[in-house]
């Protein structure tokens, strides 16, 4: 099965697909030190939302936060607990709820990512020059807010030629 492309008569769209389809392809999101980019998300997630490093957040939280399943959070816990990067603490006023923190461990290897984002981002802005930086993050965030505003059509309950169900 081939890859989805677009079938649009007009240049500019397709050229926008395009572009979009290779940033999507240049992994921005690379892995630091072989952890994974969605294990970097939650540690760099626990860092700057937890309101102290002993605290640390409840699973529900980090899920609310980042968009994914809170099945999904646990098993990059679960992962991240594997490697020595976070750890779980019951709640001192509700043993019923654990928390999730970072360990010494997780806050360096946070604070290298930090900073390889960083270092990464200025060599960006260097390239493009401030203006051109500007209007790209503008950009970003108008492409953003229009895809907020018009969600994607649900694949999954478009009927396709000849899968009309017949009453």
């Amino acid at each position: 099965m081939g890859s989805i492309g677009i079938n649009n008569e007009n240049p500019v769209a397709q050229k926008l697909f395009m572009a979009l389809r290779q940033l999507r392809k240049a992994h921005v999101h690379q892995a630091v030190e072989g952890h994974k980019p969605s294990e970097m998300t939650l540690l760099i997630c626990l860092a700057r939302k937890s309101r102290s490093a002993e605290e640390g957040l409840k699973v529900s939280e980090i899920s609310r936060l980042l968009g994914i399943t809170p099945p999904t959070v646990t098993q990059l816990i679960n992962s991240l607990e594997a490697k020595d990067m976070v750890e779980r603490q019951p709640d001192p006023s509700d043993r019923r709820v654990v928390r999730i923190r970072l360990t010494e461990q997780g806050r360096v290897i946070t604070r290298k990512a930090r900073e390889h984002m960083d270092a990464s981002l200025n060599k960006l802005v260097e390239y493009l020059g401030e203006e051109e930086s500007t209007l790209l993050a503008d950009l970003l965030l108008k492409v953003h807010g229009f895809i907020e505003n018009n969600p994607r059509p649900d694949l999954d309950r478009l009927q396709m030629n000849g899968d009309e169900k017949l009453d």
